[in-house]
């Protein structure tokens, strides 16, 4: 099981560094209902996660064989590989110009008015079926179904990766629960540095993780 940790733990960094959601937290933060909002938006950012990835793992279609990985998980991680490199040029080409504000999805401008229902929707969406989350989820779970491991094992290593990926967006929760209206400078210097480098940040994630997944493709197909 430790092997197929260290296999999909830089996915889970990469679902991690999801600048859209810790951008959306943080607002979430600054508004009338920020506890109870921030804690619903949690829950719906882990939820997303553990529906990806129990979908995959209940399906048996990447299940390991005598020789590996499954040629159906090599085609997926190939596909998704491809898919993250062709988010990262349009990421890159998307970047704002010197001097032009970058543009942010027009829902965070809504977000006062969000509950706690909106708030976990919108964090499931996010990471559930944001093109680059899903990728990434989807490929974890292939490589947690495919090493033989038990029932329990597949569950362990899933909490695993969901535990991590939540990181970025549960600190600023708890640290805000813990500490209150204190944080909320330093919160928002974080924020404004993210939105102005959303895009650039994550062209080079996509770059980094889809060559990743591209090259565990071609090394499943070829073996």
């Amino acid at each position: 099981m430790g092997s197929v940790i260290g296999d999909i733990l830089p996915l889970a960094v990469a679902v991690a560094i999801s600048v859209v959601a810790i951008i959306a937290v943080i607002l979430i933060l600054f508004t009338p209902k920020a506890r109870t909002n921030s804690v619903a938006f949690l829950f719906g950012w882990v939820l997303g996660l553990i529906a990806v990835g129990s979908i995959v793992l209940i399906s048996g279609v990447f299940s390991s064989d005598d020789s590996g990985e499954s040629t159906v998980s090599g085609v997926v991680k190939l596909v998704l590989g491809l898919l993250l490199l062709a988010l990262a040029v349009r990421n890159w080409r998307s970047r704002p110009k010197e001097g032009e504000d970058p543009e942010m999805p027009g829902w965070m401008d809504t977000i006062d008015d969000f509950g706690a229902g909106k708030s976990a929707g919108i964090a499931a969406f996010l990471s559930g079926l944001n093109p680059k989350n899903l990728a990434l989820t989807a490929s974890a779970a292939a490589t947690i179904a495919a090493a033989g491991l038990t029932t329990g094992e597949q569950i362990g290593a899933l909490a695993v990766f969901v535990a991590i990926a939540s990181t970025t967006v549960a600190a600023p929760v708890l640290v805000y629960l813990v500490l209150g209206e204190r944080v909320q400078s330093g919160l928002n210097s974080l924020k404004g540095w993210l939105i102005a480098n959303n895009n650039t940040v994550m062209a080079v994630l996509f770059v980094v993780f889809g060559a990743k997944l591209l090259g565990d493709g071609i090394s499943i197909l070829s073996s």
